[in-house]
């Protein structure tokens, strides 16, 4: 795998030159660590933010959030920065998916990027209107089968998440749903309750209360084990469609060639980080659970998921909009 040959290099490089501060993981503290993610006020930026503080707290580092408006800019802006060990992304699927979704990128996810940790995770929760009259994952399945074409499902935001949820969904189910689109989740969301569109891949922390208030049905939850954010409710895998799984999950990654001695001190302090109770709280009530992965775990995630969803996006001919 290129990741680990990444790390491999990263290491044989990090041992043949001098013991630095830098080449032996220590990172100085008069010199900022910057943490480039999504847009100012989103769920990456909110956890930038978390880490960071938590970093600065323990280590006396200096922490900046740069916030970059689009996937692109994000990606591109590590891909291209100095393997220092002063430049972190935080960012989720857009970085390894977008090369799927667009005919030419500036980065390669395999080649350009070191991996520190997969930092969080949330699923989603597939839900129906409550007239329909499914009460299980199985239902909905033989529904759409006996009538291809007639079901629809919302999704705000084309490779986003949610979309690709439903069309992995459809793909190894055999099933023909519809899609229909908005330009977010919350009007998405409003459509299914309103009973204008039957189905949706929703946020389960937007979706708790709704199903709690009997307006949305819970089938299950998208994510391999069952969620603490949804306490109760099975995975989609358990109750009809085996081998589905699909989460929006946040990783920490260095530019490639990052000293091994570097991302290995990074990623002791960014899990440390995570994974206090607080900052699992703090995480849990914004929907989001907290992982905290191996560096390789979050190379194998992100290698799973392009060749996963990567064949849904190439099937399916889905682009970015």
């Amino acid at each position: 795998m290129r990741f680990k040959r990444n790390l491999v290099e990263a290491g044989l490089i990090g041992a043949s030159i001098l013991c630095s501060s830098i080449a032996c993981g220590q990172i100085p503290s008069n010199k900022p660590l910057r943490i480039v993610t999504g847009g100012t006020g989103g769920a990456t930026d909110f956890a930038a933010r978390l880490i960071g503080q938590g970093v600065t707290a323990n280590t006396g580092q200096s922490v900046i959030v740069d916030n970059r408006a689009s996937g692109v800019v994000v990606s591109e802006t590590v891909a291209k920065s100095p393997p220092d060990g002063y430049t972190l992304l935080l960012y989720g699927s857009p970085m390894w998916l977008l090369p799927s979704m667009r005919e030419r990128v500036s980065w390669d996810p395999m080649r350009d990027f070191s991996p520190i940790t997969l930092a969080v995770s949330s699923p989603n929760v597939l839900v129906v209107h409550p007239s329909l009259p499914v009460k299980s994952v199985k239902d909905l399945i033989v529904l759409a089968r006996a009538r291809p074409g007639e079901l629809n499902y919302a999704s705000g935001g084309s490779g986003a998440t949610p979309h690709l949820a439903a069309e992995f969904f459809k793909a190894l189910a055999k099933v023909q749903v519809v899609r229909v689109n908005y330009r977010g989740a919350g009007p998405a969301m409003n459509d299914v309750i309103a009973g204008q569109v039957q189905i949706m891949f929703a946020n389960a922390a937007a979706a708790m209360p709704q199903v709690k208030a009997g307006r949305l049905r819970a089938l299950g939850v998208t994510s391999a084990r069952p969620s603490s954010l949804f306490p109760g409710l099975a995975t989609v895998a358990e109750t009809g469609l085996p081998g589905y799984k699909v989460e929006t999950i946040y990783g920490v990654f260095a530019p490639t060639k990052t000293p091994e001695a570097t991302t290995d001190r990074l990623h002791q302090d960014i899990v440390r980080v995570l994974t206090t109770p607080e900052t699992r709280e703090k995480f849990l009530n914004v929907g989001v659970e907290v992982v905290a992965s191996t560096q390789a775990q979050l190379a194998t995630a992100v290698a799973s998921e392009m060749a996963i969803l990567g064949k849904v996006i190439k099937d399916g001919g889905i682009r970015d909009e």
